[in-house]
């Protein structure tokens, strides 16, 4: 069975001491459980004050067997961050607004360019999602369709460096598209003619999309899946509304990080969880243990505060 854990971000003691309320024990091989298996969702890095410790944690429990993990938005920057091109030059050229947020993340590795090697390398092996039959893992959004084009590509001999290098020097094409929809989720833009006020008095560009539902004759506070403001109770436009993948009730359970939900809910459909506490602003790690039910049981969530 598994125990789904939500975006670390570098909050390396908060972790542990999960996993020792979970009942995992400390061992050579790092945290280890006698019959379960943990799952990070991914967002190991940035933030949090003890980074290099919690890739540590989670990478020795992943190489030993003891855990499974998957690529989050911010390992991608750290990935893409380190890549160079052929000619020896780094691939990011200028510091975008995504990268400014390695700053704790490159501080805490100066000085340990091996170790920071052998983490990237590491996180260059680790997949986009994971499909376990009964539960689903991925960041951000779950799409058949994109999962199909990741698949589609390996089999195209199609490396994580290609990939990535990709993701940052054509931000419009497919393969940019694809990955940010798996690790980002989908937003919706605001149309430069509509504008929207929220509950701050604020008119928001563009707000995070609940990707699993269908859209017609809701408002757009229904298909938000904005944690940090609410807007408006008034229906879309039918010509407005986004393609999202959707998500029935009939699929497996999905479990996602990435929505910084603060104090919840985190299970938002029978079938669909949010393992993300907003650690950095809550100081509080939360874990899902799955024991094989087919409907979330929210007594199976667990809440571990600093």
């Amino acid at each position: 069975m598994y125990d789904i854990i939500g975006d670390v971000h570098g909050y390396a003691s908060l972790l542990k001491k999960l996993l020792l309320h979970l009942g995992y024990v400390k061992t050579p091989d790092g945290y280890k459980h006698a019959d379960r298996k943990a799952v990070f969702v991914g967002d190991f890095v940035n933030r949090g004050p003890e980074i290099r410790k919690t890739v540590k944690i989670i990478k020795k429990m992943v190489e030993n067997g003891n855990a499974l993990a998957i690529l989050g938005n911010h390992e991608i920057y750290a990935i893409t961050y380190s890549l160079k091109d052929k000619d020896g030059t780094f691939v990011v050229k200028s510091k975008r607004k995504n990268y400014l947020a390695l700053h704790k993340t490159i501080r805490e590795y100066a000085g340990f360019n091996a170790e920071w090697k052998e983490h990237i390398d590491w996180m260059l092996k680790l997949p986009l999602y994971l499909d376990l039959g009964d539960i689903r893992i991925v960041h951000a959004c779950w799409s058949d369709s994109v999962i199909d084009w990741i698949n589609e590509s390996k089999t195209k001999g199609k490396t994580s460096k290609d990939i990535f290098k990709k993701v940052y020097k054509k931000p419009k094409s497919k393969t940019a598209k694809n990955i940010n929809i798996l690790t980002k989720g989908i937003d919706f833009k605001m149309p430069g003619n509509l504008k929207l006020i929220n509950n701050k008095g604020i008119s928001p560009q563009s707000f995070r999309l609940r990707w699993w539902e269908d859209l017609r004759g809701k408002t757009f506070e229904e298909i938000s899946f904005e944690s940090k403001f609410t807007l408006p109770a008034y229906e879309i436009p039918s010509h407005l509304m986004p393609i999202l993948p959707g998500y029935s009730e009939n699929e497996p359970i999905v479990f996602f990080g990435h929505y910084c939900r603060h104090n919840g809910p985190f299970i938002i459909k029978p079938n669909i969880c949010c393992v993300d506490s907003c650690v950095a602003g809550s100081k509080t790690l939360i874990a899902y243990c799955w024991n094989g039910e087919k409907i979330l049981n929210p007594a199976n969530l667990v809440h571990i505060r600093k």
